[in-house]
């Protein structure tokens, strides 16, 4: 089954697309989109275990998979996932940068002053190293870069400090690519997502740098599969930014004319949020 996001083909339709924390969550969801789109994926994701579960759904989805187990974190790693999506489909369409990690804490009550850097490298610098590796690429193919950033990329968010950090850099920094990449022909979309369903007990960490039981009352969440229908939407009409909450689209014109509505409204969405230390 091929999805359509434009009249006649999809747009992923037989391109290359490389996509980040293609294991679980919102990259899972897009991988297997992408599948339904007839795109040729090349899949990277730390745990090489759930990477090649995603692949093989891809591939009996009838998509040409690569599973290219990858650490963002470490640049030469983020160059050798470029080269592996050189080397198998002679080139690069469309770069997701997708992968990242949460935190929920207030930075007074850190207690691991290593996760500022941690998760700067993982949400910042990983997209980064994989963007410059790909670019040359892209340029060539006029193609697309996709930013997975988060709500939190535009306005600060208690306990969510170190997170937010990270995403306003990632925001700042895709925001002046696309800038320097219009003469090229490659779009850059950056995608703002609200609260989403996903293992968030894996994947959010607390003061101590450990996982939390995180519950953030989940029933309200946009689902993941929802999450990346959008993104994809977007990336196919090369979309400036996609924001996906009634609460983020108010929020950007409140912030104009009143930011410290804006304040309060963080205050009050992160007071539903129950966490306690799993360790």
């Amino acid at each position: 089954m091929v999805l359509h996001d434009e009249p006649g083909v999809s747009a992923f339709q037989g391109k290359v697309v490389v996509l980040t924390g293609a294991s679980q969550g919102i990259g899972r969801e897009m991988a297997l989109q992408l599948a339904d789109r007839g795109a040729r994926l090349v899949l990277a994701a730390r745990s090489h275990d759930k990477l090649e579960q995603v692949a093989q759904k891809c591939r009996d989805r009838g998509a040409e998979t690569t599973a290219v187990p990858t650490d963002i974190t470490d640049r030469l790693a983020c160059e050798m996932l470029i080269r592996r999506a050189v080397a198998d489909f002679d080139g690069i369409d469309v770069l997701i940068n997708n992968a990242g990690i949460s935190v929920v804490a207030r930075f007074g009550d850190l207690e691991a002053m290593d996760l500022p850097e941690q998760v700067m490298k993982v949400n910042y610098l990983g997209s980064v190293y994989c963007t410059y590796y790909g670019l040359p690429y892209l340029r060539r193919a006029k193609g697309r870069i996709v930013a997975v950033a988060s709500l939190t990329g535009r306005t600060g968010v208690p306990l969510r400090s170190i997170y937010a950090a990270s995403k306003h850099a990632m925001v700042g920094f895709f925001e002046s690519l696309r800038i320097e990449e219009k003469p090229h022909g490659v779009s850059v979309t950056i995608a703002l997502p609200d609260f989403v369903q996903t293992e968030v007990r894996e994947r959010v960490l607390g003061p101590r740098g450990t996982p939390l039981a995180f519950d953030g009352g989940s029933s309200r969440f946009m689902t993941a599969e929802r999450c990346a229908e959008l993104i994809l939407r977007a990336a196919a009409k090369r979309k400036r930014e996609i924001v996906m909450s009634g609460r983020g689209k108010l929020g950007k014109w409140i912030k104009v004319i009143a930011p410290g509505g804006v304040d309060r409204m963080a205050e009050r969405a992160m007071r539903q949020v129950k966490y306690e230390d799993s360790r």
